[in-house]
């Protein structure tokens, strides 16, 4: 069998042209995701630079490619091959990516990260696909309107009014049963309240731990700052131990 004809087929004029044009897309994709990338990075987190190029570039290799199937296999006849939608291409990248962005969730406590960083990483696919099928203005907005999310959303974010959220975990002396309602009286006089359904009691060796969520009532509570309100935590009758940090996400 010749093998010639075959192995020139790859490398014929219009096919050259393709891969060119697929090229082309690769590395604006990998461009357009280090753009969101380098802001992950520059703040520490794990997923960085490196996660999003690959992930956007990736996700327009997937794409562009379904839009030639005529230069399938050297654009050699290929008879029933099933025609090509690209939509489960685009359902595939999605699903594969957000198994990608579960993976850097954590949970520590009363706290959740990563929620952002998976977002982004999902966001990074969806650019990919948008310069694969070839709506690269709408790209490259995409890549600029999430770096710019990511890089001044929290500072509007601080700006607005809100009701801050703080975790808890207070351990009481052998033997010492708080007094709930009491507490919760207190914790109001400070200008906060315990966020219904987030009390978590254990018992230990005598020992009584409370877990709980305090959200402020107001956007400037009585006790303003996080010292202020570890020292009055720390009067609290029996408490022999705390832990106090904020309940973000």
């Amino acid at each position: 069998m010749n093998t010639l004809p075959l192995f020139q087929s790859y490398w014929s004029a219009p096919l050259v042209e393709v891969n060119l044009l697929v090229f082309a897309n690769l590395v604006g994709a990998l461009l357009l995701g280090l753009l969101v990338g380098y802001e992950r990075s520059y703040h520490g987190r794990a997923a960085g630079m490196r996660t999003y190029g690959i992930v956007c570039m990736a996700s327009a290799a997937l794409t562009v490619f379904s839009g030639y199937p005529g230069f399938w296999w050297g654009g050699l006849e290929h008879t029933g091959l099933p025609p090509v939608d690209p939509t489960r291409v685009v359902q595939g990248i999605v699903t594969g990516v957000g198994f990608l962005g579960a993976g850097v969730i954590m949970k520590e406590g009363m706290n959740i990260s990563g929620l952002t960083t998976a977002a982004s990483i999902w966001a990074s696919s969806a650019i990919g696909v948008l310069v694969g099928v070839g709506f690269y203005a709408a790209a490259i907005l995409l890549s600029l309107l999430s770096a710019s999310l990511m890089m001044w959303g929290s500072k509007l974010e601080m700006r607005l009014p809100s009701r801050r959220a703080l975790g808890v975990t207070l351990g009481f002396g052998s033997g010492v049963e708080p007094d709930e309602r009491g507490m919760r009286q207190l914790m109001r006089s400070w200008g906060y309240s315990v966020a219904e359904g987030s009390l978590h009691i254990a018992r230990q060796h005598h020992h009584v731990t409370w877990q709980f969520v305090m959200v402020a009532n107001t956007s400037r509570p009585e006790a303003g700052s996080l010292f202020e309100l570890s020292r009055l935590l720390r009067q609290l009758e029996g408490v022999d131990s705390l832990q106090l940090s904020h309940a973000r996400n």
